[in-house]
C-alpha cells in the first residue's frame, strides 16, 4: 500500500474510481478540467495497491482573506469496493500532514446537501460545517 501523488499518465486509472463520485463527468471532461487545474497546482494523491487506485483526492493549497492558507479537497472518495476499510480515513490523515507541511491554517471542503454518509464521516473526522456554498447556473 502507498500514498503518492498521481501523474498525467494515470487519469484512466483515476476517472475508474473518482466517476463514483461525479457520476455526470465524461472522461472527455474530466480530462480537459484536470489540464485547466493544473494552473492552480491541482494535486492528484492515490491510495494505490499496485496498479489499483484504491482513494482518490484531489486537492491545492490556496490562499484567500475567508479561510487564509488552507487546502482545498475538491474531491475526496475511496473505490466501492473498498469502503469501509478505513482507506478514507488514511487518506485524511494522509492530507492532514499535508497540509501542515504546505503551511496552512485549515482543510476547507464542500459537500452536496444530499450526502448524509460523508458528512458523518467528516464530522467524525472533526470538521465542522461553516458555510453554504451557492450556486447559480449561466
Amino acid at each position: 500500500m502507498q500514498i503518492r501523488e498521481l501523474n498525467l499518465k494515470e487519469l484512466y486509472t483515476v476517472y475508474d474510481v473518482l466517476k463514483q463520485l461525479r457520476t455526470e463527468i465524461t472522461y472527455k471532461e474530466f480530462e480537459d478540467l484536470i489540464y485547466d487545474m493544473r494552473h492552480m497546482e491541482y494535486k492528484m494523491i492515490g491510495i494505490m495497491n499496485g496498479e489499483k487506485l484504491i482513494s482518490y483526492a484531489g486537492v491545492a493549497i490556496q490562499t484567500n482573506l475567508y479561510h487564509k492558507r488552507h487546502l482545498y479537497v475538491f474531491d475526496l472518495v475511496t473505490d466501492e469496493e473498498y469502503r469501509g476499510e478505513k482507506y478514507g480515513d488514511m487518506m485524511l490523515s494522509y492530507l492532514v500532514d499535508y497540509a501542515k507541511v504546505g503551511m496552512c491554517e485549515n482543510i476547507v471542503l464542500s459537500s452536496g446537501f444530499d450526502k448524509e454518509d460523508a458528512h458523518r464521516f467528516y464530522e467524525a473526522h472533526s470538521f465542522v460545517k461553516k458555510s453554504f456554498v451557492f450556486l447559480k447556473s449561466l
